[in-house]
């Protein structure tokens, strides 16, 4: 939402919002002119608006949103204006269940550094890219697609990339068939002479974009694909790589962010550059020096002689990739990873991964779960003292620490020089990663 706004004020709408929970996004929002209520209670609603616009997260209930509709006023989803913006422009969605945010950034990146001015918005901040959103004059308008609340339909993207496809969101889709299902009407949205790049590795990708009828390209590392970039080597965890189109060789990858998995999202970002005419070795030169997304593995400080890390994962396949990438980036005497549960109903049918994500942290210090539209009987199914049970039995050492103090408290009596801490979800949990290191 911050991000829309941000490209909003670029364009020369004005803007107001509220938001309950002062950040710095809301902070530098401000500081251009934004008012921003922190109640939602209607006090910015009045009969001249000509548009109101919620996040998925904001429910129809909403004293501010049904002060909106009192009024008469034209409202929308986030999704659905970003669409509008997108229909303008020659839209570049970047979707997937891992991945987007950075892929997204990546593409933006990349057309930035190589003159072609583009308009995007990410779902995170990006320091290199100023924030998280910005109106250029180039034609080009990359936006991460989100498939929660199936957002992404509202999307008329000319080139849609698909990073991967996984059960999750499972409070509003029915299982993976239904995701994939909805995957599939994403990719129906491209025209006929649009194109879609998509994940070749990924068998429900594959599945998803099967009888679709827009150009399709695949693209893979170590693998056959139309992209396809073959590893040849790393360091720190920093991953370099040949990338070839059609068999034949177009660029070189040398990476700034660890693990392997970036050099697939890296990858799908150069070819999404390609496609927008952006020449393939200047768009690999340029992704080869972007730094990451905030929140993806980002570099907090140091305590007592531990380094600490944040990231933003809260699906076992995430915390996975995350942790493999952070072992070998730092090489750490001890991992200690720190992990607040997302959402009671995620925690409850993603257990089974949840219970073998840790392999490579030395001790996993798992919070009381972040609830997130859960209703009593989620929260009654299950707890995270449960969860920590699951993962000891699987031979992984894990405690159950319920609050943030009981947490630092832990923490600052147990860091030691050469330590790697890392604090992971997508909930409030890098709050202690910053008091650790203040």
């Amino acid at each position: 939402m911050s991000g829309l706004a941000r490209m909003l004020l670029d364009c020369g709408a004005l803007v107001s919002g509220s938001e309950p929970k002062p950040n710095a996004q809301t902070f530098e929002l401000a500081r251009r002119g934004v008012k921003i209520s922190r109640t939602q209670g209607g006090e910015l609603i009045s009969r001249d608006l000509d548009l109101v616009v919620r996040t998925a997260a904001v429910p129809e209930s909403n004293p501010e949103f049904s002060a909106a509709k009192a009024y008469g006023l034209r409202t929308a989803k986030y999704a659905e204006l970003l669409g509008l913006v997108m229909s303008e422009r020659l839209g570049v969605a970047i979707a997937g269940t891992h991945g987007k945010s950075t892929t997204t950034a990546m593409a933006a990146f990349g057309m930035l550094e190589c003159g072609a001015d583009p308009s995007f918005v990410v779902g995170g901040t990006v320091p290199q890219l100023g924030g998280g959103s910005r109106s250029g004059n180039g034609t080009m308008f990359v936006a991460e697609a989100c498939e929660y609340d199936r957002s992404f339909h509202n999307l008329l993207p000319r080139v849609a990339c698909i990073t991967n496809i996984e059960a999750d969101h499972l409070d509003c889709y029915k299982d993976l068939d239904d995701i994939i299902e909805s995957f599939r009407t994403f990719a129906q949205l491209v025209p006929a002479d649009g194109l879609i790049l998509a994940n070749g590795a990924d068998a429900n990708v594959r599945k998803a974009i099967a009888d679709v009828t827009a150009r399709k390209l695949t693209v893979a590392v170590d693998a056959p694909a139309n992209w396809s970039t073959k590893t040849l080597g790393e360091e720190d965890g920093c991953y370099r790589g040949e990338v070839f189109f059609e068999s034949r060789s177009v660029a070189k990858l040398k990476l700034s962010v660890a693990g392997k998995h970036n050099l697939f999202n890296a990858t799908l970002a150069l070819a999404a550059c390609s496609a927008c005419g952006v020449d393939a070795g200047a768009a690999a030169s340029a992704i080869s020096q972007f730094t990451g997304v905030d929140r993806r593995m980002t570099l907090v400080g140091q305590y007592h002689g531990a380094t600490v890390v944040d990231d933003y994962g809260h699906h076992p396949t995430e915390i996975r990739a995350t942790l493999a990438a952070l072992r070998a980036r730092y090489s750490p005497r001890r991992l200690i990873c720190v992990f607040q549960p997302h959402q009671h109903s995620r925690t409850r049918k993603l257990v089974d991964g949840f219970a073998t994500c840790f392999a490579d942290a030395d001790e996993a210090v798992i919070a009381d779960i972040y609830a997130v539209r859960d209703s009593d009987e989620e929260k009654a199914a299950i707890n995270s003292a449960q969860l920590v049970k699951r993962i000891n039995s699987n031979s992984q050492k894990a405690r159950h620490l319920p609050d943030f103090r009981a947490i630092l408290d832990y923490l600052r009596a147990t860091a030691r020089e050469g330590d790697l801490i890392v604090t992971i979800g997508a909930g409030s949990v890098w709050e202690i990663g910053r008091d650790l290191v203040a």
